[in-house]
């Protein structure tokens, strides 16, 4: 048998609560579903924000991605080609089935070959596909909820576990999110990402299995030996 860590897929939620700093918020989100297009595992790939301040979230968010330049990365682009044509693809169809059903688009819904422009999306609910499958790819969608279990319910409801944020100025509402949502890593009020190699990263579910980091990774990859001496 050959030891393994894999790192898969992930749906990253970015849940924001009702005493969240929104202007930060929006500023992470952002930074942290459109960069390299969304091409990340640990990319924001939805937010899950409380009704009473959602208009604010959205437009914050909106004014943050109408300041991305599109274009190629060596002219220092945030949204830049996908990696293909079928990823394209397959972006487009998110995006197309959203509309269908009924979402609200804010921003995007525009496409150039493999280049897809930053998309956002209000009102997303679960019967849409975007709400629960990763695009890769430079589309955000916002769901709407009415109270704080109602957002842990729907974050643990993906099936993917890789890694969730959560944005508030109530260190024990911080906590309490943050020990139910069933992800690898928690990040409170900031983007989902990737560490320093000395942290453990990992994901749960459909996002992996085994955890990475420096030591972790050296122990996941040796195997110990036990010498037990008895003496009369």
């Amino acid at each position: 048998m050959v030891p393994m860590l894999l790192e898969l897929g992930g749906k990253d939620a970015a849940i924001v609560l009702g005493d969240a700093d929104l202007e930060d918020a929006a500023n992470d989100i952002v930074k942290g579903a459109y960069s390299y297009s969304g091409q990340r595992c640990t990319a924001v790939k939805r937010v899950i924000v409380l009704e009473e301040v959602a208009d604010k979230l959205i437009e914050l968010l909106k004014n943050n991605i109408e300041k991305l330049k599109v274009g190629k990365p060596e002219d220092g682009a945030s949204i830049i080609p996908l990696i293909d044509n079928k990823s394209a693809d397959y972006v487009e169809g998110l995006i197309n089935d959203a509309v269908e059903k009924g979402a609200k688009l804010i921003l995007g819904n525009k496409r150039e070959k493999n280049l897809i422009y930053p998309t956002l999306f209000d009102y997303v609910t679960p019967s849409m596909r975007i709400a629960w499958e990763e695009p890769f790819g430079p589309v955000l969608p916002v769901i709407r909820v009415n109270s704080l279990d109602e957002a842990i319910n729907i974050a643990n409801k993906s099936q993917y576990g890789l890694q969730s944020s959560v944005f508030t100025k109530n260190i024990d509402s911080a906590f309490y999110v943050a020990r139910k949502l069933e992800v690898g890593t928690v990040q409170i009020n900031n983007k989902t990402e990737r560490g320093p190699d000395h942290f453990p990263f990992l994901g749960v579910k459909a996002s992996g299995m085994g955890t990475q980091g420096i030591r972790y990774s050296i122990e996941a990859m040796s195997r110990p030996k036990a010498i037990v001496l008895n003496i009369d």
